[in-house]
């Protein structure tokens, strides 16, 4: 039996919460928002597919839920340049909503952007393990990665996030896509065009029907039943750093093994020089954000 909390049910929380109920990954929805009328419309909405599934909106049951997802918060619009630039709007919400969390011993997925940010804040704050915080980000990233690539004409083949693609780092601005895991050589013009389209990728979607919604929901939902399957699978994902890959006080995408207890293992992949550069950039950047957050 897995029950699944979701904190913030809007377009992106609303549509994991039906993923997760159609697909069977979870037993028991317990829903949350500040949005009265949105939260009630939710429910009726999954009631009226049809589906034998206990669905509260008690938040006194967020605590006793297996997985919970954080995804309350402003999403990005078009005047919204970087998922950076969402920390004035939305940490004042994670502070805010912390009380919903406090005595939670599951896994906590967070969503709501910047999420690396929010990711190492919730854990430092409600002093949850490291391992059952994992910041939801990069299996999207490695799927627009793979249709960057595959839209220049570049294989990469393999195993592992789409089929072989990965992208390490930030979720934003200072991502780190990973050309040295597949064959071919990709000079420096090449990936740095690969990385603006990926900085980019997002935006053509908020611009045409006002927010990512497909993309996100499917991931999410895939993350969720890896860790309520106790898959073990390597995945992409914000995990809080503690001197892997030479970085600490903050949290950033990474190669980690999820399964039941959260996040098992942090694989430590050799990288490029490039690739090194650019995940230190990405870890400076953001350990910066965090030490501002917890301050």
């Amino acid at each position: 039996m897995v029950r699944l909390a979701v904190i913030g049910v809007g377009r992106i929380g609303g549509e994991v919460a039906y993923l997760s109920a159609v697909l069977g990954i979870a037993d028991e929805l317990v829903l949350c928002d500040t949005a009265e009328d949105l939260l009630k419309a939710q429910v009726l909405d999954l009631r009226h597919t049809g589906l034998d599934l206990p669905v509260s909106t008690d938040p006194r049951l967020v605590r006793d839920a297996d997985i919970c997802v954080f995804s309350a918060g402003l999403p990005r619009n078009p005047s919204v340049r970087t998922r950076a630039d969402l920390i004035s709007v939305n940490l004042p919400v994670v502070r805010d909503t912390t009380g919903l969390l406090a005595g939670f011993a599951g896994v906590l997925v967070t969503v709501t952007n910047p999420m690396d940010v929010n990711n190492f804040y919730l854990c430092t704050k409600l002093g949850i393990d490291r391992q059952r915080c994992v910041g939801f980000g990069g299996q999207l990233d490695c799927a627009r990665f793979a249709v960057a690539l595959r839209d220049r004409g570049i294989r990469a083949g393999g195993d592992g996030a789409a089929g072989g693609t990965w992208v390490l780092g930030e979720h934003g601005e200072h991502q780190v896509p990973v050309f040295s895991r597949f064959a071919g050589n990709t000079g420096t013009a090449v990936r740095e065009e690969v990385l603006a389209a990926l900085r980019g990728a997002s935006m053509e979607v908020i611009k045409g029907k006002g927010g990512t919604v497909f993309g996100p929901a499917w991931h999410i939902a895939e993350l969720i039943r890896r860790i309520a399957e106790d898959c073990r699978e390597t995945v992409a994902c914000s995990a809080v750093l503690g001197g892997e890959y030479g970085l600490s006080g903050c949290s950033l995408g990474v190669p980690a093994r999820v399964g039941r207890d959260g996040i098992l293992s942090i694989e430590e992949w050799p990288l490029d020089d490039w690739e090194r550069e650019k995940m230190q950039e990405a870890g400076a950047f953001v350990a910066g954000l965090c030490a501002k957050a917890v301050e």
